[in-house]
């Protein structure tokens, strides 16, 4: 059974000037259910987690400075956006997800955050509006327990996944692969186990053959037991923060190869649906649709 984190704290409203998109974790799982690709138990609602498992991919001071709104001003700046304590919550709420996902995928081969890809957020502060790293926490989180022993990040996000490089640079049991815009944000990157820098306008073609051509051999390599995968549909050529040239088709031959590879090598997965910010909150909305149509017709 598919199984998707989700929390009515996703879609905390975000001060004016910042809403924009947080209103598709309203809309898609209202839109899965109408549509008939999901029902209610493949749902299920995250909490707070221990502490222990969120500090264990984050600083204990930088940790108590966010929950207690301590943080820098210089620092908060950078996070992008007025913290509160609503946000925050809402930040441990998402990495609770992914946490019990990857649980989930364990049993069933697969499960899914409505939120989450939060891969800018570093061991020691927080970068473009990520705070808390909710993939790492999961890593963390299964190598702690004895339930994984060798990792592969799949981050397909158009931008780095920065904070995750950094977060992992060296644990050898987690491997970050991260295939991104080279003129996206960061600007001045970590360095992943492994970096493909996308030209401006790479287009499905070119996109699809690189990853084709790159995923069998890094899982041959890294072996993983497990594998967090970041689906953000900001590779569209739509989105106002990427850069890449992507269809809506595209994309969801991005997913199909990875979801398809995992299933046919028995490899659980967590995805996490990470950025998305075209003009046209529909557009968005059904390419994150797509992943999650994707992972029934595939997992069923």
């Amino acid at each position: 059974m598919l199984k998707i984190a989700y929390h009515p704290i996703y879609k905390h409203p975000l001060p004016e000037g910042h809403r924009f998109p947080m209103v598709k974790y309203d809309l898609l799982p209202e839109q899965l259910v109408h549509e008939g690709t999901c029902e209610s138990n493949n749902f299920f609602k995250p909490d707070f987690p221990p502490d222990e498992q969120l500090l264990a991919a984050h600083d204990l001071k930088y940790y108590h400075d966010l929950v207690h709104l301590n943080i820098k001003p210089s620092a908060a700046r950078k996070i992008g956006f007025p913290l509160s304590h609503e946000l925050v919550s809402r930040e441990r709420i998402i990495a609770d997800g992914t946490i019990k996902g990857s649980e989930f995928a364990l049993k069933y081969g697969i499960a899914m955050n409505i939120a989450g890809g939060t891969h800018h957020a570093y061991s020691n502060r927080g970068e473009a509006f990520c705070m808390l790293n909710d993939q790492a926490i999961g890593a963390k989180y299964l190598l702690n327990q004895g339930l994984a022993k060798s990792i592969l990040i799949v981050d397909l996000d158009v931008h780095q996944g920065n904070g995750t490089a950094q977060i992992f640079r060296n644990d050898p049991s987690v491997f970050t692969f991260s295939m991104h815009g080279q003129s996206n944000y960061p600007f001045k990157k970590e360095e992943s186990d492994l970096d493909i820098p996308l030209a401006k306008g790479t287009n499905d073609k070119q996109y699809l053959s690189l990853l084709k051509n790159t995923l069998p051999g890094l899982i041959e390599k890294v072996k993983p037991d497990f594998i967090f995968y970041l689906c953000g549909v900001d590779v569209l050529h739509s989105d106002k923060l990427g850069t890449l040239g992507m269809s809506l088709e595209g994309c969801a031959e991005r997913d199909r190869y990875v979801l398809q590879s995992c299933k046919d090598l028995n490899i659980p997965i967590q995805c996490s649906m990470g950025g998305g910010y075209s003009p046209d909150i529909k557009l968005i909305i059904e390419a994150h649709a797509n992943t999650f149509r994707l992972a029934q017709e595939i997992y069923s």
